[in-house]
Parts: structure tokens; C-alpha cells; sequence
């Protein structure tokens, strides 16, 4: 049974879609002002893997990711660089795709974007101010926090608590404006020369909570079965959005809450954040470290898990990632040679392997589980690379169920073919070498062979290689 930690009810719960046979679900995306950074890559990484493995277990997926393309920091950096808020957005939405793609993250079902919507963001806030939930100030629209009665309750924080931090983070200008120290902003008035949409309340733009309400609820139903981002978005952003759509539909807004862990770096294990100035982004860490070792490395981590980036922790990634690469190469050469036929222990060694691998990764998504059983099934596959009597379509077997597990994890091997018949005709070579008693060429051949990690068994029925 499929099992997902709830983060509102802070235990694993039993997953059922409200649609049977599909699953919906929302991932908070960046905010498009700089190139994601590797905290950024970890969340997408993560539930592009938590995907990947809902489509493997049979589920059709719709997956929404926004862009936050209407922002104070884009609005500040645009400022810096001269650029049209917009255009700065675009130039990096363009930006994560770019890096996305080459860590093999699939794109989502959609990427709806908050300067697209809003009409919709409006038509919300109206919405909400008619049914008492918002009070407009100045232009500024503003939630009762305190009118929603489960507000606190997917961070587990209580209200009062709430005010008191509130009262000491917020200026003297906002408090004066607001009802209530913790309601926050639907919608914010135009400053001078910022862009700005009309409105009923006059210019300006919206709060960055109420656009992720808007676009979830339009592309996925008023109540759908995942929204998932990082644990620092658990309060506010989501327990806003909670608040917000809530209120306005009376309906529960999500069913599962999922949230990853953070990457840490350094010796402290610090969080990495742009906040904090300690950020590495993927657009530089891609110029020197192959992309998929980093997918890999993080990957590799349970979602809720923190992840330690260290170049220590990459090496042994791509270490791992390479075994695996072997594994398969070699039994693709030994695939490629073999006589047809089914073998019936490599049946049920599939199946006892197909069953543990789902009872790992049906344990919340427990990826390092996963793995286990993915490396023992690397260890079948180096196995039978070295048995002359495997059946064809066993190995068949044995190398699409490698390659399932393999794309959930985002890996995808190159096709060995052209390196594989160099080697053959290497191998022949020295064949011809051996037989003509030229054993200097046939030693050089060898090391020539070695120098690229082949290793060669000499054996009655010929000349066999495979991969150190």
C-alpha cells in the first residue's frame, strides 16, 4: 500500500486519490529573479522523482508548477539591470528550463504564471473581501487571518503565538494599516513607476500567496491530492494559500501535504538559501559537474531528508551512477550475443525484485530503500553478463525492468552500440594477432583494451569482454 507523511497530520497516512487511478498535484516553483540555485534543483528534483514514481506505480499524472513572475525581488532586480520586470522574468523562466532540462526533470502538465492570471487573481479577492474574509486599505487588500478558524494548523503554530512574532517583523506602516498583525496581503498597491494592473481597489499587483491559490484551484479543482514545495514554504505560503481558498470555497483545499528537506553546506550544515548569500546556482555548478550526478546525488536522498552538498557527496554519486552504467553495458553486450529463449529463474528472481523495490518505494516515496534494491538488481545484471547459456528475452526482461528504474531515478544511459562494435573489432584484432602467434600486437591490443577499462577472458569458446 502506498503510504505518504501528511505534513498537516505529521504522521504517513494511506494515499487514496480522490480520482480513482489519477493523481493532481501542485509544486511550488521559483521566483523567477536569478537562476535557481541547488535548493531550488532539490525540489523540483524531488517531486519530478515522487512523479516519476506515482507514473511507474500506474497513475496519470497532472503536474502544476507556477512561476512567480510578478514580485518586490523581480521588481528590485529588473530595477538593477535596467529591464522591464517581465522581460527580467522571462530571461530566467527561460533560464530554468534550460537548467531543468539538463538535470532531467520532465516539464509539467503546465507552468501557469501569476502575471497570466490576473483577472482570476481578482475576481478571488473580490471574493473573499465580499464574504468578509478581506478588507481593502489604501488601495492594499488584506486577509483576517483570524476569521479562518484552521489557521496555524498545517505548522502546527498557534495564533496568538503568531501575533507576537508578526508584531515584530512588519513596519510601523503596515501595522497601522491592518486589522490584525498576522493578516497579510491579497493584493498591494501600486508604488511609482512599479507595473501595475487595475483593479477595483486602483492599481497594483498581487500578494504572492493568492497566486498560488488561483492557479492550483483553476487547473486542478477546488480540492485536489498533493501540493508539495519546500519545508520553508510550509509557513506562510501554505498555510496561506489554505486559508485563502478555503474560505473561499468551503472545500478542503488539499489532501496531502508534502514538503522536502533542505540542502545544507559546510561543516554546520547550513541551510543554503539566496537570503543567506551561500548559494551555488545550477547554471555554475553545470559548467564543470555532469548533470546527471548531480540529478543522481540528489535523488538519491529521501524528499523529507536534508541533503549535505559536498564535492565528497558528488564523487561517490557519480562512483554509484558509473557501477550502474557498467552493469548495464555489459549485459547488453552479453544480450546482443545470446541465443532466444525465456529462463525461468530470471522470472522469478524479477518478480521477488519487483516486489521488494515497490515495498521500498511505497514507504513515502523511500528512495535510499529504492536504491538497495536497484544495485542488487545491478548485481543480477553483472551476474548474468558472464553466463553463456542466458536467454535473450530474460535479458530483455531483465534490462527494461533496469530502465524503468532507472528513469525514475531521471537516468537515461547513451546508447553503447558504436562504442561496443569498436571493442569487438579490437577484440577480433587481437584474435587474428593471437592466432598468427604476433603476441606483441596481441599485448598491445590488450592494453590498448585495459587503458579503456575492458577487461578480456580468454575462453574455449573465444574471446569475451566486459567492462571493469
Amino acid at each position: 500500500m502506498l503510504t505518504l507523511y501528511n505534513t498537516m497530520s505529521r504522521q504517513k497516512e494511506p494515499f487514496t486519490p480522490l480520482h480513482p487511478g489519477e493523481i493532481r498535484m501542485y509544486v511550488c516553483g521559483p521566483t523567477v529573479y536569478n537562476y535557481i540555485h541547488i535548493g531550488n534543483a532539490r525540489s523540483a528534483i524531488a517531486f519530478d522523482t515522487i512523479r516519476r514514481y506515482f507514473e511507474y506505480r500506474g497513475y496519470h499524472v497532472t503536474y502544476v508548477s507556477n512561476f512567480t513572475d510578478v514580485d518586490d525581488k523581480i521588481i528590485n532586480a529588473a530595477h538593477e539591470t535596467g529591464e522591464a520586470p517581465l522581460d527580467l522574468a522571462q530571461r530566467f523562466i527561460d533560464a530554468f528550463m534550460e537548467d531543468t532540462t539538463a538535470l532531467g526533470i520532465e516539464p509539467a502538465t503546465a507552468h501557469p504564471r501569476a502575471s497570466q492570471m490576473i483577472p482570476d487573481i481578482i475576481d478571488f479577492v473580490q471574493d473573499l473581501v465580499a464574504k468578509g474574509y478581506a478588507y481593502a486599505v489604501d488601495g492594499d487588500v488584506y486577509y483576517r487571518a483570524r476569521k479562518f478558524k484552521h489557521y496555524g494548523e498545517l505548522s502546527h503554530q498557534n495564533v496568538d503565538e503568531l501575533e507576537e512574532g508578526a508584531s515584530q517583523h512588519i513596519t510601523q506602516e503596515e501595522l497601522a494599516k491592518k486589522e490584525d498583525p498576522i493578516d497579510f496581503a491579497l493584493w498591494k498597491a501600486a508604488k511609482p513607476g512599479e507595473i501595475s494592473w487595475d483593479s477595483p481597489w486602483g492599481k497594483g499587483r498581487p500578494g504572492w500567496h493568492i497566486e498560488c491559490s488561483v492557479m492550483s484551484t483553476q487547473l486542478l479543482g477546488d480540492t485536489f491530492d498533493i501540493h508539495g514545495g519546500g519545508q520553508d514554504l510550509e509557513f506562510p505560503h501554505h498555510e496561506n494559500e489554505i486559508a485563502q481558498s478555503e474560505s473561499k470555497t468551503g472545500k478542503q483545499f488539499v489532501r496531502y501535504w508534502m514538503h522536502n528537506g533542505f540542502v545544507t553546506i559546510g561543516e554546520d550544515d547550513e541551510k543554503m538559501s539566496k537570503s543567506l548569500g551561500n548559494f551555488i546556482t545550477v547554471h555554475d555548478i553545470l559548467k564543470t559537474v555532469d548533470p546527471q550526478v548531480l540529478r543522481f546525488f540528489m535523488a538519491g536522498t529521501q524528499y523529507r531528508m536534508p541533503i549535505r552538498y559536498s564535492d565528497a557527496n558528488l564523487k561517490n554519486a557519480a562512483n554509484s551512477l558509473n557501477r550502474l552504467k557498467i552493469a548495464r553495458e555489459n549485459l547488453v553486450y552479453r544480450r546482443d550475443n545470446a541465443v532466444p529463449g525465456v529462463d525461468p529463474k530470471i522470472t522469478e528472481q524479477l518478480q521477488t525484485l519487483k516486489d521488494q523495490f515497490i515495498t521500498a518505494m511505497d514507504d513515502d516515496v523511500n528512495v535510499q530503500n529504492g536504491l538497495t534494491v536497484l544495485f542488487d538488481l545491478a548485481k543480477l545484471l553483472n551476474e548474468y553478463a558472464n553466463e553463456d547459456t542466458v536467454k535473450r528475452e530474460s535479458l530483455d526482461d531483465l534490462l527494461n525492468l533496469y530502465d524503468a528504474w532507472l528513469q525514475i531515478f531521471g537516468v537515461v544511459f547513451a546508447d553503447q552500440t558504436n562504442l561496443d562494435a569498436d571493442i569487438d573489432a579490437l577484440v577480433k584484432a587481437r584474435d587474428v594477432a593471437r592466432a598468427a602467434k604476433d603476441f606483441a600486437k596481441s599485448d598491445q591490443i590488450r592494453d590498448q583494451l585495459a587503458a579503456q577499462g575492458i577487461i578480456l577472458e580468454d575462453t574455449p569458446q573465444g574471446t569475451r569482454w566486459r567492462r571493469k
